[in-house]
C-alpha cells in the first residue's frame, strides 16, 4: 500500500492566522483554476498548503496528550487530490487507549478545521483495532490505502504500517473484495455506463473514483508499482495519467462556479468549462461538444483498463489451458488468442476471425489479443484487410445479427480494429451531438443500436417476439447491420447527415464488394432511417395517407421489414427510455397498415356504411343502440377512428352523442395501464374545445401522449386524449377523477376562465424549472397530406405548452383534427393536423398564424 511521510515543510510565515492561511492557498488555487490549470499539481500545491495548516492546528491541539497520536491523511486527501471544497478526510490514530485527554485532543483538533468551513470525514482508531481488518467498512478499507502521514507520532505510523501495508498484512485482501464490491455498486447507481448526458466526474463509470480503483487495485497487488496499469504499457500509464489530469481539472471548475462540493458537470457548466478550456467552435454547442467528446474519450480508456486490473486482481481459478480454435486462432481461459503473433502481425486479414471464434465460443477476444491489434493496426490500410473473396465473405457472414455480436463489434473499436478496416466509423469516435436527449456519443449509439437488432436474433429472448419474425424471415439480415453500421457517419459534420452518410458508405461497400442490388438497399436504408420514426411519432400514424406514402417509398415488404427493424433498433438506442411501449405499440401498427398497402391495399378513406368493420358493429351492437344510431354517428367521421378505438369504446361514444343538447358536454375516463389514461369528450361544436381540454389536462399535471379532434355530420364533436398521469394525481386522490372530469365540463362550457387559473401555475413551473436551452422552430407541411396542413413545433418542454399553441391555433379560427405529441429529453415536438373551413391552410393564413406561434415559441431571427 502507498504511504508516504513527506519531508518537513516550511511553517507558515510569521504570525499568520488560520483563516488567513487558509485564504492564501484557496487564493493561489482558484488563480490556477481560472486559467482552467486545476489539476493534479494544483491540487497537490494546495494539498501540501493544507498540510501546513492541519499541523499548525495539531502542534496546538496535542498539547495535553498523554497517548502518542499519528495524524494521517486518507482518502482523496492521503492523494493529495482535494478540490477548493473537498472533504478532508482524516485517520487519528492513538498508540494507546483513549482517555478523556485524547477526546479533548481530538475536539481541540477537529473545531478549528469546522470553524473554517471544512467538511471533515474523520476516523479515531486505537492501534490494537487495527489488528484486524474492518471488513464491515468497506469504504474505510480502501480510505487507507492511500494513507499518508501528516505529523505527530512516527513510531505509531510505522506500526500501523507494519500492521495495515506489511508484507503479512490481513488488511490486503479484504481491501481487494470491498474495492470490488464499492465499484460494482456504484456502477450500478448510474446503470452500468460511462454515457451520462451530465456526468459526475467524480462518482460516474470512468471518472476519478475509477482512476483511483485502478491505482488502489495494482498497489494490493503488485506492491511497489503504485504508478503501472494492469497490461503493462506505457501508453495506458500515460494515458491514465492524461484522464487524471481532465478531470481533475474540469472538477475544481465546478468547485470554482458553484461554492461547494459539487461534482455534476451540468449542460450550463459544460458550456463555462468548455469556453474556459477554449474548446475549438464558434459557438456553444460545438465547443462543449468537443469537450464532451474528450471526456468520453477519457472515461472509455479508464473503464477498459480498470476491467483488466479487476481481471488481473482475480484470476478464475483453475490451471491455464488452451484449445486451437482456428487457422493460428485458440481460446484460453481470458478468451480468444493468436497462437503466432509473429505470424499474426503480417497476417491482418486474419484479424477479424478471431472475433467470429469469440461468437462461436461465447467468449471474449483476450485482452493480449486486443493489446496485439492496438499495436500492429497503424501499420495497414483500409484495404489489406480484405484483400480476398473469403475475407470479405467472411466478414459479412460476422455481420449477421446474432448474440455477441455487439460484444465482439465494441472490441473492435476499442481496440482500433473497426476504425482501421472503416476510416469512416473513425470519424464519429467518441462524437457528441449535444440535443439534451441522445445519451450515447455517436459511435456507441451506432453499435447498441447493432446489440437490439441482434438482440431479436436470440433464440432464448422472448421481448419483442413480433419483430423477432421480422428478422427470421429475411434473406440478408447482415445488409440491416451494415446500414446500421454507417447510418450515423455522416454526423460527423453538420450537413445532412443521412445524405453525407450515404456518401460516405461507398468506400467501405466497395471495398466489401458488395453486390449492386443489396447496395442499393443498403444505401436506401440509410438515406431514409429517419422516415418511419417520423410517420410513426410525428405523423397521424392512423391516417391511411400516411401508411399509403411510407408505401410508396419502400416499394416492396424486404424494404419495409428491413426499414422497421432499423427504425426499432435506432429509436431504442437513442436512451434507455426512448422506446416506450406506446412508441414500440405505434411502430407495429404503422408496419401493419404499411404491409397491407403494399400486398392489399386500403379503401377508402370515408367510413363507407357497407364496409366489414360497419357490418361487424351493427351485427354485435347492444339492444338499447339502434342501427340508425350507429350509421348516424359515423357518418362523417374519418376512417382512422375505426382503427383508434375497440368496438366497445365506439358502443360507448354513441351512448354519449344521443339526445345531445347544444351546451352540453359529456365524457369519459378510462385508466388504461398504470399511469396511463384515456379521456373522450363528446360536445356540439364550439370555439377552443380542443385547447381548453388542453389545458385542464395540463393544470392537473397530465403530460398528453395523442389528442384527436374530429366531428360527424351532425355536428358532433369528439376528442380523444391518451395521457399519462405523470404526477399521480388520479392514482393517489380518490376524488381525482370527478374533479378532472367537473373542472372539464365548467370549462369546455364555458363556465369557468381557464386561462386565470393556468397564470399564476405556469409562473411558479418555471421557476421551480430554470432555464432549458432549446432553440425552437415551427414548419409547415403542405405535402405530406391531402387533406391537412402538417404544422411542426419543436420548443423547450415547458409546463402548459400545448394548451399555449392549441389556443393561439384556435383563434386563428383553424380546426385541430389530430396533435401528436413527443418529448425527446428537454425538448418537445409537437405536430399538428389542421384544417380551416374544411380545407388546408392557405399562405396568407398560414404566415399569419406563424408569426404569433413564433413569438410564443421564442423562435430566434436566426432560427427563422
Amino acid at each position: 500500500m502507498t504511504t508516504e511521510q513527506p519531508a518537513a515543510a516550511d511553517a507558515p510565515a510569521g504570525e499568520r492566522s488560520l483563516a488567513e492561511t487558509l485564504r492564501a492557498a484557496r487564493d493561489a488555487y482558484r488563480a490556477e483554476i481560472r486559467v482552467a490549470r486545476g489539476g493534479t499539481e494544483a491540487a497537490e500545491n494546495y494539498s501540501t498548503r493544507i498540510d501546513h495548516l492541519l499541523t499548525q492546528i495539531h502542534a496546538e491541539a496535542s498539547a495535553g496528550t498523554e497517548t502518542p497520536v499519528a495524524l494521517l491523511a486518507i482518502g482523496g486527501y492521503g492523494r493529495r487530490h482535494l478540490c477548493l471544497h473537498s472533504d478532508i478526510d482524516l485517520l487519528i490514530l492513538c498508540g494507546g487507549p483513549i482517555a478523556a485527554a485524547e477526546e479533548r485532543f481530538v475536539k481541540a483538533l477537529l473545531h478549528p478545521l469546522w470553524d473554517l468551513g471544512f467538511t471533515v470525514g474523520h476516523q479515531v482508531r486505537q492501534l490494537s483495532e487495527l489488528e484486524q481488518a474492518e471488513t464491515d467498512n468497506p469504504e474505510f478499507l480502501v480510505a487507507v490505502v492511500d494513507s499518508r502521514f501528516l505529523t505527530g507520532d512516527t513510531t505509531v505510523f510505522e506500526r500501523f504500517h507494519t500492521l495495515v501495508h506489511g508484507p503479512a498484512s490481513v488488511w490486503r485482501q479484504p481491501t481487494v473484495e470491498a474495492l470490488f464490491g464499492l465499484v460494482a455498486e456504484r456502477h450500478r447507481h448510474f446503470n452500468a455506463t460511462i454515457y451520462q448526458l451530465e456526468p459526475d466526474v467524480k462518482e460516474a463509470p470512468g471518472a476519478l473514483r475509477d482512476v483511483a480503483a485502478i491505482r488502489t487495485l495494482v498497489t494490493l497487488t503488485q506492491p511497489g508499482t503504485a504508478r503501472s496499469v494492469p497490461v503493462t504499457s506505457r501508453r495506458l500509464d500515460a494515458a491514465l495519467d492524461e484522464a487524471e489530469e481532465f478531470f481533475l481539472r474540469i472538477r475544481s471548475l465546478l468547485h470554482l462556479e458553484h461554492r461547494r462540493n459539487l461534482n455534476t458537470l451540468s449542460h450550463d457548466d459544460q458550456e463555462a468549462v468548455a469556453e474556459r478550456f477554449g474548446s475549438p467552435g464558434a459557438e456553444a454547442r460545438g465547443q462543449v461538444e468537443a469537450l464532451m467528446s474528450v471526456y468520453f474519450h477519457h472515461t472509455r480508456i479508464v473503464v477498459r483498463i480498470l476491467a483488466a486490473a479487476i481481471t488481473e486482481a482475480n484470476p478464475p481459478p483453475g490451471p491455464v489451458t488452451t484449445k486451437p480454435v482456428g487457422d493460428n486462432i485458440q481460446t484460453s481461459r481470458d478468451g480468444i488468442g493468436f497462437i503466432d503473433t509473429v505470424r499474426a502481425s503480417l497476417q491482418p486479414r486474419t484479424w477479424p476471425n478471431a472475433f467470429q471464434a469469440a461468437i462461436d465460443e461465447g467468449c471474449p477476444v483476450s485482452p493480449e489479443a486486443l493489446a496485439f491489434i492496438e499495436r500492429h493496426g497503424d501499420r495497414y490500410t483500409s484495404e489489406e484487410f480484405f484483400s480476398g473473396t473469403l475475407e470479405r465473405d467472411q466478414f459479412l457472414h460476422f455481420l449477421t445479427p446474432k448474440p455477441g455480436l455487439y460484444e465482439r463489434l465494441s472490441e473492435m473499436h476499442e481496440s482500433g480494429l473497426l476504425g482501421r478496416m472503416f476510416p469512416e466509423f473513425r470519424k464519429i469516435y467518441c462524437r457528441v451531438i449535444r440535443d439534451f436527449y441522445h445519451k450515447y456519443t455517436v459511435d456507441e449509439h451506432t453499435l447498441l443500436t447493432i446489440r437490439n437488432l441482434s438482440e431479436l436474433a436470440d433464440p432464448n429472448a422472448t421481448a419483442r417476439r413480433r419483430f423477432a419474425r421480422l428478422l427470421a424471415e429475411l434473406r440478408q439480415p447482415e445488409l440491416i447491420v451494415l446500414a446500421l453500421l454507417f447510418h450515423d457517419v455522416g454526423k460527423w459534420t453538420n450537413k445532412n447527415h443521412a445524405e453525407e452518410s450515404v456518401r460516405m458508405a461507398e468506400g467501405p461497400l466497395r471495398r466489401l464488394r458488395v453486390p449492386p442490388e443489396s447496395i442499393r438497399t443498403v444505401e436506401f436504408l440509410i438515406r431514409h432511417h429517419l422516415q418511419m420514426s417520423v410517420a410513426a411519432f410525428r405523423r397521424d400514424s392512423e391516417d391511411p395517407e400516411v401508411a399509403r406514402q411510407l408505401a410508396r417509398l419502400v416499394g416492396t415488404e424486404d424494404k419495409l421489414k428491413m426499414l422497421c427493424l432499423l427504425t426499432l433498433a435506432d429509436v431504442q438506442a437513442v436512451s434507455p427510455d426512448t422506446l416506450t411501449p406506446w412508441k414500440e405499440d405505434l411502430l407495429w401498427r404503422l408496419y401493419v397498415d404499411t404491409y397491407n398497402h403494399i400486398t392489399l391495399g386500403y379503401g377508402d378513406e370515408v367510413i363507407a356504411s357497407g364496409q366489414s368493420s360497419i357490418s361487424a358493429l351493427q351485427a354485435h351492437r347492444p339492444p338499447e343502440i339502434s342501427e340508425h344510431q350507429v350509421t348516424g354517428f359515423l357518418e362523417g367521421l374519418p376512417q382512422r377512428y375505426l382503427r383508434l378505438v375497440d368496438p366497445r369504446t365506439v358502443y360507448d361514444h354513441i351512448r354519449l352523442s344521443r339526445d345531445l343538447e347544444p351546451d352540453e358536454v359529456r365524457l369519459t375516463l378510462d385508466r388504461h395501464d398504470d399511469d396511463v389514461w384515456g379521456l373522450s369528450v363528446v360536445t356540439k361544436d364550439r370555439p377552443r374545445i380542443f385547447s381548453n381540454i388542453c389545458g385542464v389536462l395540463s393544470y392537473f399535471g397530465m403530460d398528453i401522449l395523442r389528442g384527436q379532434a374530429m366531428s360527424n355530420r351532425q355536428n358532433v364533436v369528439l376528442d380523444v386524449f391518451r395521457f399519462v398521469d405523470a404526477d399521480r394525481f388520479l392514482a393517489l386522490n380518490e376524488s381525482g377523477p370527478a374533479e378532472l372530469t367537473r373542472l372539464l365540463q365548467d370549462v369546455v362550457t364555458g363556465d369557468v376562465e381557464l386561462a386565470a387559473m393556468l397564470k399564476g401555475r405556469d409562473a411558479a413551473t418555471q421557476a421551480r424549472r430554470g432555464k432549458v436551452r432549446i432553440r425552437s422552430m415551427v414548419y409547415f407541411d403542405h405535402h405530406f397530406s391531402d387533406r391537412y396542413t402538417v404544422l411542426e413545433i419543436g420548443a423547450a418542454n415547458e409546463w402548459g405548452l400545448l394548451y399555449r399553441i392549441s389556443r393561439i391555433i384556435s383563434e386563428h379560427s383553424c380546426d385541430i383534427d389530430l396533435v401528436l405529441i413527443a418529448t425527446e429529453g428537454d425538448q418537445a415536438i409537437d405536430v399538428f393536423h389542421l384544417t380551416r373551413n374544411g380545407t388546408k391552410l392557405s399562405p396568407d393564413m398560414e404566415q399569419d398564424l406563424r408569426a404569433d406561434l413564433e413569438q410564443a415559441v421564442g423562435v430566434s431571427d436566426e432560427a427563422r
